[in-house]
């Protein structure tokens, strides 16, 4: 079973839909029992990393994340909190992935916030079995994360940047796999496997 981690931060419909179309079992859930007991676990999140990490902090989730040894994926913001620091409202994360959150600043030829399709490369082999780099995957961020040895994927916009990160049995995406079509349903079925 597969818990999906509800601390209000949204998209969990589509993760959702995108689990269902793989015939997974799962569960939207902030029980702490509940996660520890999963097979994999889903940290996905759309908003504020401050506001994210308040309402880890709320329900006491940081600590149960971090205690997890099956593979944990977080997604957009989910893959945030799980950095050390990040420049959105100057919050102290959980300190996972060994890179800071920063924003991107426009210039004329990159907008924020980064929205819509990019490529990935530089691609490690388990989370991405089956990735040709320069595969296209789908992005909506105004931050991310710096280059650090966790790195597993990069993107560039205006710089390039942890397109995913790995540490152990955690893994994170800043693009939305569950919106990254045939691509992203690859990826989520590859997490699945691990």
């Amino acid at each position: 079973m597969i818990a999906i981690i509800d601390y209000k931060m949204g998209n969990l419909r589509s993760v959702e839909n995108a689990l269902h179309r793989l015939g997974a079992e799962y569960q939207v859930t902030a029980d702490p029992d509940v996660i520890r007991r999963a097979d994999r676990v889903l940290l996905p999140g759309v908003g504020n990393a401050a506001e994210a990490m308040e309402n880890l902090k709320a329900a006491r989730l940081p600590e149960v994340i971090c205690s997890l040894r099956r593979p944990v994926l977080g997604i957009c913001v989910g893959m945030q909190v799980m950095c050390r620091h990040s420049e959105e409202g100057d919050a102290e994360c959980i300190g996972l992935f060994d890179s800071h959150v920063k924003r991107f600043v426009p210039t004329p030829e990159e907008k924020v916030p980064h929205v819509g399709w990019n490529q990935i490369g530089n691609l490690e082999k388990k989370l991405f079995k089956g990735i040709e780099g320069g595969s296209f995957v789908y992005y909506v961020h105004s931050y991310y994360a710096e280059l650090c040895p966790d790195t597993i994927a990069t993107t560039r916009h205006g710089l390039l940047f942890s397109a995913a990160l790995k540490y152990e049995n955690f893994y994170g995406t800043q693009f939305h796999p569950e919106k990254s079509g045939d691509t992203g349903e690859r990826i989520l079925r590859n997490f699945l496997e691990l």
